[in-house]
């Protein structure tokens, strides 16, 4: 038993089996306070509203490993979801078939590849900080979203789409589906792939990965180019979960992009983080919103909530690095 602990530790991470403890009591705390916690309907609801929250953190991820951020993956969702939705239109609107789709999701993940492709660039051979990179982004897409679609909802799709969004496979939710995938090949990219390797050394030392021979500004251009291509997909997502589009779509999600990261122990400055623990606390930020909602707490409770738990993790990653510090101290004398 000891063993087997032992290695999910090795593969997972410590962190990783810290946060499955915390969700096992959050999810037996609740089940306690409200009968209606443990139902299928409930789980059934967190299964179809986790995976797009779930794709635009693994977008936010590879940035801060690189010791970057990136601002814009939201409105690059929500540009990417614009674009699904004028192909559609353009081929038929409630009459375009599943050629149609494709073509738009193809052109969506080029979209969102295009975006990012043009903040790492910015950010790898201008040397300009990413924050400001993405948040002129950001600006931007904003801005061009509101022109095109002035202000308000698109509409209009044929009747499958939202059998996408909505539909099972085998009793699993198709966008959980999706993002699941996503989220392996995420882990295994980061894993165990020379990209991965230079994304976690460019976020310790970029200029000792410069010295070292790693090519720094095309694994940077590479972290944003698909970073922007995982925003296309939760834009497409949005656009089969919502049978509508708007520029303003999920704005709230941003923070919470960013509060999944360090939950799951990915360090705000570069150069630590793994997959797994996020997705977990991904899972916990989910059952937290799902069983507070039960409860009767409206959404503004929930997201005051998630920042307490930013707060409260800050202050704990603080203790524990202290403690450590002491003991390491005393075990060398």
């Amino acid at each position: 038993m000891t063993g087997a602990i032992n290695e999910l530790k090795r593969r997972l991470g410590p962190e990783t089996l810290a946060l499955a403890g915390f969700l096992v009591c959050l999810v037996a705390a609740f089940s306690a306070l409200s009968p209606r916690f443990l139902s299928v309907a409930n789980f059934n609801s967190m299964a179809f509203q986790l995976p797009v929250l779930g794709l635009l953190t693994l977008a936010m991820l590879a940035p801060i490993l690189s010791g970057g951020l990136n601002l814009a993956i939201i409105f690059t969702a929500n540009m990417s979801g614009l674009t699904l939705a004028w192909v559609l239109i353009q081929m038929g609107g409630t009459e375009a078939g599943l050629a149609a789709f494709a073509i738009g999701c193809l052109a969506a993940i080029v979209v969102g590849a295009a975006a990012g492709c043009v903040m790492g660039l910015v950010v790898a051979y201008t040397g300009a900080h990413p924050i400001l990179v993405s948040l002129a982004m950001m600006i931007f897409l904003r801005g061009l979203g509101e022109f095109l679609t002035r202000g308000g909802d698109i509409s209009g799709f044929p009747e499958f789409v939202g059998k996408i969004g909505h539909g099972s496979l085998l009793g699993v939710p198709v966008p959980l589906l999706v993002f699941g995938a996503v989220a392996i090949g995420w882990h295994f990219m980061l894993k165990f792939s020379r990209h991965g390797f230079s994304v976690y050394m460019i976020g310790s030392n970029i200029r000792a990965s410069e010295y070292s021979g790693i090519p720094t500004a095309r694994t940077l251009t590479l972290i944003y180019t698909l970073s922007g291509v995982l925003c296309a997909i939760a834009g497409i997502l949005m656009v089969t979960r919502f049978n509508s589009v708007r520029v303003g779509h999920g704005e709230a999600l941003l923070l919470v992009t960013v509060l999944a990261c360090f939950l799951g122990g990915v360090d705000p400055f570069g150069g630590f983080g793994r997959v797994a623990p996020v997705a977990v606390a991904l899972v916990i930020l989910q059952v937290l919103s799902s069983g507070l909602n039960l409860l009767g707490a409206n959404q503004h409770l929930s997201t005051a909530v998630w920042g307490l738990f930013l707060i409260l993790v800050m202050v704990l990653r603080h203790v524990i690095a202290r403690i450590r510090m002491i003991f390491g101290k005393r075990k060398e004398v």
